[in-house]
């Protein structure tokens, strides 16, 4: 995986005006393109998109700053039709607008060249288990709402604390299968990771793919297919995300799975009564490299 990302970050840089086949390098390095983006996130702590965007941006400016050329010929040699476009982008990176920039000489805000590089990690063990499931459907009540990488979702909170109390006992009532309980379920989620971008949040409990569903609920349905199974137990949610992020950088470089498209599901199996600590399950969906 180290290689592969890169390779990626090679790729960028050779086709920085260019739309990248990231498809195509995933399959050349025998993985996938949501697998490879979701790694560059989790490794690089900014969407691939974010990357190619300042990596562009950088090189502009040293284009802008030269004076090489009029701005419409170095925005459409940088891969913008207008340039409004350019200026945008190049605003949203530099905070300020390439002519402020070429008569100033900033400010500018350099994004270096990523490598990404192994480094010796692991001394506190996974608890981990691989998990064949049948077909199954995820039921609940659920949300749009944007992902936010730490700390409380305030959208989240808001959602789940205004369902009844009676409605979270009928929701553990209909659960018949595993994961087991009450789930906090993240299903369509931006394969880049991107933070603010939105998913769909369920709240509800899993049952079997032949459980008729009430009207009034929402469901998911999930095809057959592997899991890992990550247990944690500590503060919430803190240590949850801090699992949800060692995936990333220490449990799949280390084992031949890769992450597939589906939801990633929660099961909190106790907790203090304040929900300050609590033990989970974090089910995310795997395939064999």
């Amino acid at each position: 995986m180290i290689s592969a990302l890169n390779r990626l970050v090679d790729l960028v840089e050779q086709h920085l005006t260019e739309e990248l086949d990231v498809d195509g390098l995933a399959r050349n390095v025998g993985t996938t393109e949501y697998h490879l983006r979701r790694m560059f996130s989790s490794l690089a702590g900014m969407p691939l998109s974010e990357y190619v965007r300042r990596r562009r941006m950088t090189v502009a400016a040293a284009d802008v700053v030269r004076g090489e050329g009029d701005l419409l010929g170095i925005a459409v040699r940088h891969g913008y039709g207008s340039t409004e476009a350019f200026g945008r982008a190049f605003r949203a990176v530099h905070g300020a607008g390439p002519g402020d920039v070429r008569r100033n000489g900033g400010p500018l805000r350099t994004q270096p060249q990523l490598r990404f590089r192994l480094t010796v990690e692991g001394s506190n063990p996974m608890d981990t288990r691989i998990v064949e499931r049948p077909a199954f459907r995820l039921v609940g009540h659920a949300a749009r709402v944007p992902l936010i990488h730490h700390g409380i979702n305030p959208h989240i909170q808001r959602h789940v604390t205004g369902l009844p109390m009676e409605e979270h006992l009928r929701l553990k009532a209909l659960s018949s299968t595993e994961p087991a309980g009450l789930l906090q379920v993240s299903d369509d989620v931006d394969p880049d990771g991107t933070e603010g971008s939105e998913l769909t949040y369920l709240h509800g409990v899993a049952v079997s793919r032949d459980t008729s569903v009430p009207d009034d609920l929402d469901a998911i349905e999930v095809p057959a297919g592997t899991w890992a199974v990550f247990r944690t137990a500590g503060p919430h949610p803190a240590t949850l995300q801090a699992t949800w992020a060692a995936t990333a950088t220490e449990w799949f470089p280390a084992n031949p799975w890769r992450l597939r498209p589906g939801p990633a599901i929660v099961a909190v199996l106790d907790r203090a009564e304040d929900f300050s600590t609590a033990t989970c399950e974090l089910w995310l969906p795997v395939e064999p490299v």
